[in-house]
């Protein structure tokens, strides 16, 4: 039922320059304009690696290992992907990694998105190509940890279910849609939705047609693929199935940066168009306003009509990083302490981070008052908070009314309780301060 061809990648032979050397690709110029948030997403995939496979360093001065050999899970490719043009950036097949579940939750299925940013310009998403994030051909085996564990005292409510992790190799969260091979005389491939379609065919035809519970998620820019994605995920399931969604870290805010310009907006425009993310994003949406708005996460939960669940902190160091104080807007680079981390700003950087926050709580009114609508939104400095065993559900996870995030998303999925949680602003919420990344 599971035949599937999975394979172990060597180690790219890109190199692997410390992260010092990766953040400063986070803002590059090139014809005047800044690219900032297309290498942010690789920066982020270096601290996933980093703190799974090294340790994660906890307040108290503690080591806690995060994974272990027995959680890696092996890599397997879309079969016939190639023939229907649903590839990576470099033209390679996209891919998957496969838990089966087992016991209750063999009909159970858990699908996640992977983050990682976006590319906006041919040249960033040609870099990207040759990268885990644009090329199956790097990519290699990955943790199952946090809301992918197989141990019930990590993940009580999912630990046996089926476990898929989408790999995100497009740039523009599994949305881009263009016929044409080369841009700009570049060899390039714009194929996130024809990638998504190829996925869910597969995972169909090996057990999710007949899935009992399914749950979509993502991370970053997976979050957002999984709000872009999530009512078709439930119009291709029984409809005896109880299918929801979740979002983690993937509530991208409209909000103009400190100098009052409109970054995050002008980045998603150049993605969407370059891209041809338009065919993939809300129909009524797009007949209101300039596609790149429908990008917007405030925008696409207005036309859900699945459940869906946001875990997001009011404080996402990656949000405050480039969409708030983007480097170009910080030319005296006031900010860098304050970005690194939170105990670092001053009271007059507090004030506007706790406007910031505000904002997010304002964009998230709609889905508050709705019934169906579940969320956790923390005060801790973070970004991407169930994919890890440490936030997820563990001694030291962050917590609201004692709950953590998995306590929180279970009563939600299984229809415990209503749960809305909404933490009071930083720095009250002592559970935070341990979930500091600097």
């Amino acid at each position: 039922m599971f035949s599937s061809l999975q394979i172990r990648r060597p180690p790219s032979s890109l190199p692997n320059p410390p992260l010092r050397s990766i953040f400063s690709l986070v803002w590059w110029r090139r014809s005047g304009k800044e690219f900032a948030i297309a290498a942010a997403g690789v920066v982020i995939l270096v601290f996933i690696v980093r703190s799974t496979f090294d340790s994660w360093q906890e307040g108290s001065g503690s080591t806690r290992p995060m994974g272990s050999d027995s959680d890696l899970v092996e890599l397997t490719l879309v079969r016939n992907a190639k023939a229907r043009g649903a590839v990576c950036l470099d033209g390679s097949s996209p891919a998957y990694h496969l838990r089966k579940g087992f016991g209750s939750g063999s009909d159970s299925w858990l699908v996640h998105i992977e983050g990682g940013g976006w590319c906006n310009t041919v040249a960033s998403c040609a870099w990207r190509k040759m990268t885990p994030l644009g090329s199956s051909d790097r990519m290699d085996q990955v943790p199952f940890i946090g809301m992918f564990s197989s141990d019930q005292s990590q993940n009580p409510d999912f630990f046996n279910w089926n476990k898929v992790k989408i790999r995100y190799c497009d740039g523009a969260s599994l949305s881009g849609n263009v016929e044409s091979e080369v841009q700009n005389g570049t060899k390039i491939f714009f194929r996130g939705q024809r990638i998504w379609d190829a996925i869910m065919d597969e995972l169909l035809s090996i057990g999710l047609a007949n899935a009992r519970q399914a749950f979509l998620s993502g991370c970053s820019a997976g979050g957002l693929a999984t709000l872009i994605h999530c009512d078709d995920f439930q119009a291709r399931l029984p409809k005896s199935a109880a299918v929801k969604c979740l979002a983690d870290a993937g509530f991208f805010l409209d909000e103009k940066d400190i100098a009052g310009k409109s970054t995050m907006q002008s980045f998603y425009s150049d993605v969407v168009h370059l891209q041809g993310a338009k065919k993939s994003l809300n129909k009524d949406c797009i007949s209101q306003m300039e596609p790149s708005q429908c990008f917007f996460p405030q925008q696409i939960v207005k036309n859900i009509k699945t459940p869906l669940f946001i875990v997001n902190s009011a404080y996402d160091f990656w949000q405050i990083k480039n969409i708030l104080v983007p480097e170009s807007s910080d030319p005296n680079h006031d900010w860098v302490t304050c970005k690194q981390n939170i105990h670092g700003c001053n009271s007059k950087q507090i004030e506007i981070l706790q406007g910031f926050r505000i904002a997010l709580l304002n964009a998230l009114s709609g889905l508050e008052h709705s019934k169906d609508a579940g969320m956790f939104i923390n005060s801790c400095f973070i970004h991407c908070q169930t994919w890890m065993a440490n936030t997820w559900h563990s001694l030291d996870s962050p917590r609201i009314k004692n709950k953590t995030i998995a306590d929180t998303v279970g009563n939600w999925f299984f229809n415990r309780r209503v749960e809305k949680e909404i933490d009071c602003p930083y720095p009250c919420n002592p559970t935070c301060f341990k979930m500091v990344f600097d």
